[in-house]
């Protein structure tokens, strides 16, 4: 008769997990690992990715001059050893709000895509979990906060905080969790009468508990996908709203507020669109690339992954 090994570091009032079943969940991983390293644009999509958040953690320490610094002697000039993005009307050095506006780009919309997946699944599979009035309220809700002008709302946080970006990725989560929380109330209905569920509902488990140790973790691939589909809307959105005058407003600079006052000069001093135009298009198109590889990963049905 063999015996399971059983990990000792598990909290005594947790199930002990056999050491195969702990393999087993290992040799998954790595299974989704080799699948989504077959997928060429995938992976491509991941080094742009670490590329653009290099440069926005590196690209302010090794500039020149810094992203609010005004070089009166270089007003609008194009890129040169001095300035090697060239300058804005200002003096400001391109280089220096680039990186810093790719940055600031990136924790809006890593905030934002954390915030909204994160509430979106407690909220989406508690309501399918309960039933009953939760449910219809929470349903309710959701739907009355579907059908408002979200650009509205927007526009005047935005005005009334003055651009800040921490009000500004607050906003974008308020506005963008319940569209996903519509998906994932849909997904979780058909969980919650899964064998793994009624058993753990009859050993006494708390709701909540079940949600949160057996329903979330089973959409977990879903949740993967949101994130990085998430990240792309989240700077897609705030771009647009710095474009045109509703979202980071100077001394703070972001993409979109780069792009906005880039095409106003852009037959005169081009390089202040492009620039910025190109880094948010190779932030865009890695994002999608990457959500893409991973949904062919973890999507067993797939083809595109290859076989295991």
């Amino acid at each position: 008769m063999t015996t399971e090994m059983i990990d000792p570091t598990l909290h005594p009032d947790e199930p002990q997990v056999p050491a195969a079943v702990q393999r087993k969940r290992m040799s998954t991983f790595n299974l989704y690992y080799r699948r989504f390293m077959r997928n060429r644009p995938a992976v491509f999509g991941v080094f742009v990715f670490i590329a653009l958040v290099l440069f926005s953690i590196i690209g302010p320490l090794v500039a020149k001059y810094d992203h609010i610094y005004l070089d009166f002697l270089n007003l609008g000039t194009p890129p040169s050893a001095e300035h090697w993005f060239g300058t804005t009307p200002a003096g400001n050095d391109l280089f220096a709000q680039a990186s810093i506006g790719l940055q600031r780009s990136l924790m809006i919309a890593v905030t934002v895509s954390v915030g909204t997946t994160v509430l979106s699944a407690i909220v989406g599979t508690a309501a399918a979990y309960f039933g009953g009035r939760v449910e219809r309220w929470t349903l309710l809700i959701i739907h009355f906060l579907m059908v408002i002008p979200t650009f509205l709302i927007l526009a005047l946080v935005s005005n009334t905080a003055g651009g800040d970006w921490r009000v500004i990725a607050l906003a974008l989560i308020f506005i963008g969790w319940f569209f996903q929380a519509r998906v994932i109330w849909t997904m979780a209905l058909s969980l919650r009468e899964r064998e793994y569920v009624e058993a753990a509902r009859y050993m006494g488990v708390r709701g909540m508990r079940i949600v949160m140790r057996h329903l979330i973790p089973n959409i977990g691939s879903l949740l993967v996908i949101n994130f990085t589909l998430g990240v792309v809307a989240a700077v897609m959105t705030e771009t647009g709203l710095s474009f045109i005058g509703f979202g980071v407003k100077i001394p703070d600079v972001s993409l979109g507020s780069l792009i906005g006052s880039g095409a106003n000069s852009i037959t005169s001093a081009p390089w202040l669109f492009y620039f910025p135009a190109i880094a948010l298009v190779m932030l865009t198109v890695s994002m999608a690339l990457v959500a893409d590889g991973l949904r062919d990963a973890l999507d067993p049905t797939s083809a595109a992954g290859g076989r295991a």
